[in-house]
């Protein structure tokens, strides 16, 4: 089995229950396992590869819990730049119904690319519309040719505008399809095992976008799989009124009624959820993907991180979509996490190691991992490293290289092993052509963005 060694780093930075760190620390992996990690100087000194880390941070790589790859296809559209969510996706679902195969499978790749040079090894996606075709197949083919590790969402909307939901009809499919491809996933992609690279999650999409049978049906079928479950819930005061008027119900009540609590569960944004509900999503140990940027772009509010956390729920950080953020920066939203929990007052209300550790740690717990998020011997090598001798850090990372990755400019990856290959060496996304990639992207995001003249938007 090949052979890894980091070695001569600045400082390795391990996550773990201890909080370790190590200056002139190493790494040593064999395959796709940390074997052994500590000073460099008592760690194996060959290997059949080297890498010396001088000058740089070592880290775990980042976990992205929340995300939707096609919207890097609608990344500031105007007609959408200054809408709350209802707005937004009313102006946007019409453009993705035009999505096709190629756009799913393209935008994947782009989305994955900007992850994994921002120090993303693994990320689930919620893809919940899909037209022309598409199908969860072409999304899970691109992604393996990215080499990241991947939890693939199938998501759903089934309530259209005639049956009282928010998306139009023509992008909502039959709830006993749904339910049937998602069992065809799981069969067919599935890997339960320890180090998969790939996962399936049924995901249908929102209160206000499937119906409570769905909800219930996929939320069976998960379990009975044993795969974990995801979606939308309480991010805007919409939401709750919506489903006030039709549910008669909170966001959260809705989701205890159906079944959607638990350790196999996470949800998306968490934005507005009463007391008592935070402290009962936090005895059923249900995870939330803290989406910081998203939260602010479409005014949706700001998450209660802090009393999630204490309640005991399983709290990680997402991106969200490339529409609702436009950038897919891991450490740009660790940023943002702190920063938006210090804006109400409090100047420690997170801090740069809890952001830090929300994105490593508490991503790897809302996806169900125990084998990422941290440094340890037998776990799987997956880490990051940014250089400390660049611009940005300048002043900065001479007084506390961890704390200048979240306070100072978050720089893009110099180093990114993901499953003990090399994937970003020397801030180069190996065997990746990213031009033609980003001209073919460019090329289906101006195709799907047009009037109805056929003429594109400016």
């Amino acid at each position: 089995m090949p052979s890894l060694l980091v070695r001569h780093a600045e400082l390795l930075v391990t996550m773990d229950d201890d909080d370790r760190t190590w200056p002139d620390g190493a790494l040593y992996i064999v395959d796709n396992e940390v074997k052994e990690i500590g000073p460099t100087a008592r760690l194996p000194q060959t290997a059949d590869q080297i890498i010396d880390a001088r000058e740089m941070i070592i880290l775990p790589g980042m976990v992205n819990t929340h995300h939707h790859f096609y919207q890097t296809l609608t990344r500031n559209v105007p007609a959408a730049q200054d809408a709350n969510l209802f707005d937004w996706l009313r102006t946007l679902y019409p453009i993705w119904s035009r999505l096709t195969p190629e756009a799913i499978a393209v935008s994947t790749q782009v989305a994955m690319a900007e992850l994994m040079l921002s120090g993303c090894t693994t990320s689930s996606d919620h893809t919940y519309i899909w037209p022309n075709g598409a199908r969860l197949d072409d999304q899970i083919t691109a992604a393996q040719s990215m080499g990241m590790r991947f939890h693939a969402a199938r998501g759903a909307m089934s309530v259209g505008e005639s049956l009282g939901g928010l998306p139009p009809d023509r992008v909502v499919e039959d709830e006993d399809a749904i339910l049937r491809d998602s069992r065809r996933l799981i069969e067919a992609y599935h890997d339960p095992h320890r180090f998969a690279m790939l996962r399936i999650v049924l995901a249908p999409c929102s209160p206000f976008s499937v119906s409570s049978r769905l909800m219930r049906e996929s939320i069976e079928l998960a379990r009975a799989y044993g795969v974990h479950s995801h979606t939308h819930l309480a991010e805007t005061l919409d939401e709750a009124a919506y489903c006030a008027a039709t549910f008669g119900r909170t966001p959260v009540e809705l989701a205890e009624d159906l079944g959607w609590v638990g350790p196999d569960v996470w949800h998306a944004h968490m934005v507005h959820p009463g007391v008592h509900e935070v402290t009962r999503l936090g005895q059923t140990g249900t995870g939330v993907a803290h989406c910081p940027t998203s939260n602010m772009r479409l005014a949706s509010g700001i998450a209660p991180v802090r009393e999630l956390q204490a309640a005991g729920v399983r709290v990680g950080l997402g991106v969200d979509g490339s529409a609702s953020n436009d950038g897919s920066h891991m450490l740009a939203e660790a940023r943002q996490a702190l920063l938006l929990q210090r804006v109400m007052g409090n100047p420690a209300g997170l801090t740069a190691i809890e952001a830090l550790r929300l994105a490593t740690r508490g991503g790897a717990a809302v996806l169900g991992r125990d084998d990422i998020g941290y440094l340890a011997p037998g776990m799987a090598a997956d880490f990051i490293g940014y250089r400390l001798d660049t611009l940005g850090f300048a002043g900065g990372a001479v007084h506390d290289p961890l704390g200048a990755l979240v306070f100072c400019q978050p720089p893009l990856v110099d180093l990114s092993v993901i499953n003990g290959r090399v994937r970003v060496q020397s801030g180069q996304l190996l065997g990746v052509d990213l031009p033609p990639l980003i001209a073919r992207h460019n090329a289906l995001a101006r195709a799907l963005v047009r009037d109805e003249l056929g003429q594109p938007r400016s």
